[in-house]
C-alpha cells in the first residue's frame, strides 16, 4: 500500500498561501483614494517643516486622524496608512520593505508604479510597492543623498551616493531621464563578509582562497575585473580583510562602499562640482594626495580614467599590495582597458613603455563573472609573466572555472581547475615567508588532482 503524506490524509492544500503579500492595490480597491490620503498626510507634515524631526507615534496618529476624519476606513486600511506614513517619516517610504529584505540584492525604480528587484541574480517586477507620483520618487532620492551633502536637481540631474550601510545609490532625473526620476540601489551584501561565505556559495575553492590570501599578505598588486553586478566590490572587500591590522590603509572611492575591519583605515571619497562649477575633487586628485599620507596600502574602489597612471606609478614606487577593480570582460580586456586609461591622461608615453609599466606594477588579475543562473564566481586567476616578442603583455592562468553544462533547472554545472603550472609569484610569496602554498602547488605535477568538481546540487545541505 502506498504511504500517504500527512497533508493528503487530512485533505490540506499545501499550495494555499496563508500569509499572502498585501500590496497597495489589495488593501485599497480605490487606488486613487490611497494616493490622495498618502499625499495629503505627507505634504501636511512637509508643509509644517517637521519631516526631519523624531516624531512620536502619537503625533503620527494625530496627523492621520486629522486627514482621515469623516472617512470610513477599515482597521486594515488605517494600519496600512500608518505604516506607510511611518516609513515616509523615519525611512525611505515605499522602499523600506525592499531595503530590509535580505534576499533582494538590487532595487530599480523606473516610475511610480514600476519597481523591479533582483533576487538570486533574477530580475523581477515587484507590484507590492508604489509611489504617489514622480515628485514622490524625487523626494525620496533627495532624502537619501542629502546626508552626504549631495544634491540632485535640474542643474545637477545625476548623482552617485550611498546609504549608511554602504548600499550604492545612482539616480538620474529630467531633463536627462525622459520618463521621470530613475533610481537604482545596489544593496550592501551583509551575508558576504568573509571568505568562508564565498566558499559556502561556491564562488571559489579553498585552494583559490588560500592562494589569494597569500597574495594579499605578501603585498602583491591585484586587479579585480568583471562586468556590472558581477561582485567585484564584494571580492575587493574580502581581499582587503586579509590585510594586517598594523598597516595604514587608504581607500579611495566615488561612493564609499568598502567596509574594512582594520583599525587604521582612512577612507577618502570624491566630490562633484557645486553650483559654481567649482570644488570638484576627482579620483586622480585623491590618488595623488594619498601618496603624501604615508600609506602602507592603497585601495582604489574602481579605476576608470586618467587616475590609472597615478595608481600604476604608486605601485611602481614602493606602494606594494595595492588593490583595485575595473570593468572588463576578462583579464586580457582588463589590461587593454588599463592601457587605454593611461592614454586618457594625455601622457605622451609610448605604448610599449605603458605596457612595461603595467607589467612591472600588476602581479595578479582576478576575473569575476555573474553566470547565466545568477550566481557569481571567480572564473579566472591570472598572473602577468612579462612582455612577448610582439610587444604585448603576457598573462598566464593559474586557476579557472569552466562551465560544462546546465541542469534541468538551468543551473550552471562546471569545475574549478588548477592548471599544471607553477606561477612566478609562487617564489615571491615564498620569499616573504608564506609557505601555505607548498601543498597546493605540489598538485601541479599530478593532473588528476587539478580539478575540483562543482555542482550546486551537491552543495545543498
Amino acid at each position: 500500500m502506498k504511504n500517504k503524506k500527512l497533508l493528503d490524509e487530512f485533505n490540506i492544500n499545501s499550495s494555499e498561501d496563508k500569509n499572502p503579500i498585501i500590496n497597495d492595490y489589495d488593501v485599497f480597491s480605490d487606488k486613487s483614494l490611497l494616493d490622495e490620503l498618502r499625499k495629503k498626510i505627507i505634504e501636511n507634515i512637509i508643509d509644517n517643516k517637521i519631516a526631519n524631526k523624531d516624531l512620536s507615534d502619537d503625533f503620527i496618529n494625530d496627523e492621520i486622524d486629522h486627514v482621515l476624519n469623516g472617512r470610513d476606513l477599515t482597521n486594515l486600511e488605517r494600519s496600512h496608512i500608518y505604516n506607510m506614513i511611518d516609513n515616509e517619516i523615519n525611512g525611505y517610504g515605499p522602499l523600506n520593505e525592499l531595503l530590509n529584505d535580505p534576499n533582494i540584492s538590487e532595487i530599480m525604480v523606473n516610475g511610480p508604479s514600476e519597481v523591479y528587484v533582483e533576487i538570486d541574480g533574477k530580475l523581477l517586477r515587484d507590484d507590492t510597492v508604489s509611489f504617489i507620483n514622480s515628485e514622490h520618487i524625487l523626494r525620496i532620492i533627495q532624502k537619501m543623498v542629502q546626508p552626504l551633502g549631495k544634491t540632485i536637481d535640474s542643474v545637477n540631474p545625476m548623482v552617485d551616493s550611498r546609504l549608511a550601510d554602504g548600499s550604492r545609490i545612482n539616480a538620474i532625473i529630467p531633463p536627462l531621464s525622459v520618463n521621470g526620476p530613475i533610481l537604482t540601489i545596489r544593496k550592501f551584501k551583509k551575508n558576504l563578509s568573509s571568505v568562508e561565505d564565498l566558499l559556502r556559495n561556491g564562488t571559489l575553492t579553498r585552494d583559490m582562497a588560500v592562494f589569494l590570501e597569500c597574495c594579499v599578505k605578501a603585498k602583491l598588486n591585484i586587479i579585480v575585473c568583471g562586468g556590472t553586478g558581477s561582485g567585484k566590490t564584494t571580492i575587493l572587500n574580502i581581499l582587503s580583510s586579509f590585510i594586517g591590522d598594523s598597516e595604514r590603509v587608504i581607500t579611495i572611492e566615488d561612493a564609499a562602499e568598502l567596509r574594512l575591519s582594520q583599525s587604521h583605515v582612512i577612507p577618502l571619497e570624491t566630490r562633484v562640482t557645486n553650483y559654481d562649477a567649482a570644488g570638484e575633487v576627482t579620483m586622480r586628485d585623491l590618488v595623488r594626495n594619498s601618496l603624501r599620507m604615508r600609506p602602507d596600502r592603497i585601495i582604489v574602489g574602481e579605476v576608470r580614467g586618467s587616475e590609472a597612471f597615478d595608481m600604476l606609478q604608486a605601485m611602481n614606487t614602493g606602494h606594494e599590495g595595492s588593490l583595485t577593480t575595473l570593468h572588463a570582460n576578462g583579464a586580457v580586456d582588463a589590461l587593454n582597458r588599463l592601457e587605454t586609461m593611461v592614454l586618457m591622461g594625455n601622457m605622451e608615453i609610448p605604448v610599449l613603455a605603458i605596457r612595461d609599466y603595467i607589467k612591472n606594477a600588476i602581479d595578479i588579475v582576478i576575473n569575476v563573472e555573474r553566470l547565466s543562473d545568477g550566481r557569481r564566481k571567480i572564473t579566472s586567476i591570472n598572473e602577468i609573466t612579462g612582455i612577448n616578442e610582439n610587444g604585448e603583455i603576457d598573462i598566464r592562468e593559474i586557476f579557472a572555472f569552466k562551465q560544462t553544462g546546465l541542469t534541468l533547472n538551468n543551473e550552471v554545472i562546471g569545475e574549478f581547475k588548477l592548471h599544471n603550472y607553477l606561477p612566478i609569484v609562487y617564489e615571491k610569496i615564498k620569499n616573504k615567508g608564506f609557505d601555505e602554498l607548498n601543498e597546493i602547488f605540489k598538485k601541479v605535477n599530478n593532473p588528476n588532482n587539478n580539478k575540483h568538481k562543482y555542482n550546486k546540487q551537491k552543495n545543498k545541505k
